[in-house]
């Protein structure tokens, strides 16, 4: 499969440093686009237009870090801001638009093991 275009959706959460780091690197070899989004999910009593500003500054902050992730591997990245009613289906409908190859995301894990916290990555192969 040639990888031209990876799809990165943060939440702000733990695994999105590896999720990034982990698009960057593959992307360098074919020289892929890395498109890295963040949504907020809109209420719908709220028209979809209407920003949520104290949504939408954490938002820019986290695809922010997402971009100094990039730095850090020596990768660039594409980042916007999407307002949707449902999250799960903005990141299908992006990925379509964009003609995404493969989406990266993390995911974090309710389950406790001990001490420890577990979080991961998930690969998600589209066509």
């Amino acid at each position: 499969m040639d990888i031209k275009r990876i799809l990165v959706p943060v939440s702000g959460g733990r695994a999105d440093e590896e999720a990034v780091e982990l698009a960057c690197n593959l992307a360098k070899k074919p020289k892929a686009k890395v498109d890295v989004i963040h949504i907020i999910e809109v209420e719908r009593s709220l028209s979809l237009d209407d920003p949520v500003a104290s949504e939408a500054e954490k938002a820019e902050e986290i695809l922010s870090h997402a971009e100094e992730i990039a730095t850090e591997t020596n990768y660039e990245v594409e980042t916007d801001l999407i307002q949707a009613r449902e999250a799960g289906q903005a990141i299908i409908d992006t990925a379509t638009e964009r003609k995404t190859d493969l989406i990266v995301m993390g995911t974090g894990y309710k389950k406790h093991l001990g001490d420890l916290s577990c979080h991961g990555i998930s690969l998600i192969l589209t066509s």
